[in-house]
């Protein structure tokens, strides 16, 4: 056992590396909204069932500073009172615009077909697509319009500060920014066009009209679930550059309610996210070794026979993993109590993981906005993708014949 808890402290100790690293290059942006002219800028915000969240949104963005921002509501078929309180904003102030959303085509998320038909109606060259939960601070847009222009960039993306209320909430959310800062390559998704090592977050993009029309937009990734990956991809594979920055200080967001939203919202991009093999394979045991496993043997000691120098590793590592969740707790969204639970609230993320997997292993349909959205089995992967697990390619004729007799 003692050998496990070595590699607990190597893996919690190289994952600390590579956050601390991250977060240097993690930047927000500058504090400067100085420009000759102001800001011409087109907001365009899909919206569905949003009628409890959508007059704040809009109320803040009307209040932004060194912008001339036009803003577009495009209303995707919503069930309750959306347009209504979208029209009355759009009576006193001429530069709100309710867009009829159409009927979803075949093929179409719903969030991807409502951000192109929104981009087809804009008038300005800068773009800035924002969830319906987003509240943005007064310079909020002239800051990160600055940014994506001063770094140089086609696709910019922030990342809100998450507000979390619900235990579920407290869990869950706040490791978009652990794993995010954890994980992922900042070197190399800022001096690469690597397509692997895109990352965004899909309540608040930034491009402009040009290079949104290069790319084909939203309609080059209309089948997809998680525009927060799947569009700088899509960016990237056209030569283009993303990045993505802190934008906690100037954008808020609560994206769910409770422990449900969370799990089916956080399923639902796990098919295009960590729910992938051999990803997930390799992703379970190093977030069990770094974040579970040192403090479940601690508090399991009396079980054990462990001496003092075992017990002294297996707290050097529950301290090496603590760390990041800590700093991202003080910098991010001060949810203490996730920050406390932190072992049960990876082993909760590898659950959603695992069952995404095993769902779309199966086929199951995946249910978002009262809509269901088909997934491809792993069966139909291989035939689509001809996967060859072999040389004579035989895995690929059994798994077809396991496909039409199941």
């Amino acid at each position: 056992m003692i050998l496990v808890t070595y590699a607990s402290v190597v893996i919690s100790a190289q994952i600390l590396f590579c956050f601390l690293i991250n977060l240097v290059f993690f930047r927000r942006s500058p504090r400067t909204t100085d420009t000759e002219d102001p800001l011409r800028v087109s907001v365009l915000i899909p919206a569905r069932n949003e009628s409890k969240r959508i007059r704040p949104v809009l109320q803040a963005i009307l209040e932004s500073e060194g912008v001339v921002a036009e803003i577009l509501v495009l209303d995707d078929q919503s069930e309750d009172s959306t347009a209504e309180v979208v029209n009355e904003f759009c009576v006193t102030r001429n530069n709100v615009r309710l867009i009829r959303g159409i009927p979803v085509p075949q093929g179409w998320n719903g969030k991807q077909f409502a951000c192109y038909q929104l981009a087809q109606q804009a008038t300005y060259e800068e773009l800035v697509f924002l969830d319906a939960d987003v509240l943005l601070a007064k310079d909020a847009l002239c800051r990160a319009v600055l940014l994506r222009r001063q770094i140089g960039v086609e696709l910019l993306s922030g990342f809100p500060r998450q507000r979390v209320v619900s235990l579920g909430e407290v869990l869950l959310i706040p490791l978009i920014h652990l794993l995010l800062l954890c994980f992922l390559p900042f070197v190399l998704m800022r001096n690469t066009r690597m397509r692997s090592a895109a990352a965004g977050c899909g309540q608040f993009f930034l491009t402009t009209k040009s290079f949104y029309a290069a790319t084909g937009g939203h309609a080059a990734i209309r089948s997809s679930l998680h525009d927060g990956i799947m569009l700088p991809r899509s960016y990237r594979k056209s030569g283009f550059q993303t990045d993505l920055f802190d934008a906690s200080d100037i954008a808020t967001c609560r994206m769910y309610d409770s422990l449900s939203e969370v799990w089916s919202g956080l399923s639902k991009n796990a098919h295009e996210g960590f729910a992938n093999m051999p990803l997930l394979l390799f992703l379970t045991p190093v977030m069990y070794l770094a974040f579970i496993h040192p403090i479940l043997i601690l508090l399991a000691s009396s079980l054990f026979a462990i001496d003092a120098q075992h017990g002294l590793l297996l707290l050097f590592a529950v301290v090496l993993g603590y760390i990041p969740r800590g700093i991202c707790c003080l910098r991010f969204d001060r949810a203490w109590l996730g920050c406390l639970l932190n072992p049960i609230s990876v082993a909760m993320f590898l659950q959603v993981q695992w069952a995404a997997w095993f769902n779309r292993r199966r086929g199951r349909s995946i249910e978002w906005r009262a809509r269901k959205y088909e997934t491809t089995t792993i069966w139909e992967l291989c035939e689509n993708r001809r996967y060859h697990w072999s040389m004579s390619g035989r895995p690929i004729v059994v798994a077809r014949r396991f496909r039409e007799f199941r």
